[in-house]
């Protein structure tokens, strides 16, 4: 007797209403001469966060992984050593559904912290002239 596979509905947290996602994309600078054996060598990387428009989960993932592999591949060098190297795509560390339509305010993240004292919570605030947006400096 062959048994059917239930499809399993998609929890709200999981779907997007407006079809927007949130990505962080997790991209790394090697030199071409490095030991690429060695996991513990110091590296430069970025977390670049992107807004994706998908119907599904499985859209926006698809998508976020070829965003990271068109940033990946280009080749640089460091002025000072001369080395040249190149950018390579390491994967997501996150993938999220935008649960708002987008508008100027529309909530389109959140953490949640739980058990923190109020002075925890309090300290967590960054002052305007400390906000990375307002450092002007090279």
């Amino acid at each position: 007797m062959r048994e059917r596979r239930k499809k399993r509905k998609i929890p709200h947290r999981n779907r997007s209403p407006y079809g927007w996602w949130i990505a962080s994309v997790l991209l790394r600078f090697e030199f071409f001469d490095e030991d690429r054996t060695k996991l513990n060598r110091r590296c430069l990387a970025w977390k670049n966060t992107v807004l994706l428009k998908a119907r599904t989960r499985d859209e926006a993932y698809r998508k976020a992984v070829a965003a990271g592999h068109q940033d990946a591949g280009g080749e640089s060098w460091d002025a000072d050593t001369g080395r040249r190297g190149t950018f390579r795509f390491e994967g997501l560390t996150l993938l999220l559904p935008v649960h708002e339509q987008l508008e100027d305010g529309a909530e389109i993240l959140w953490t949640e912290y739980s058990g923190r004292t109020v002075r925890r919570i309090k300290s967590m605030v960054v002052p305007k002239g400390k906000l990375p947006v307002f450092n002007d400096e090279d």
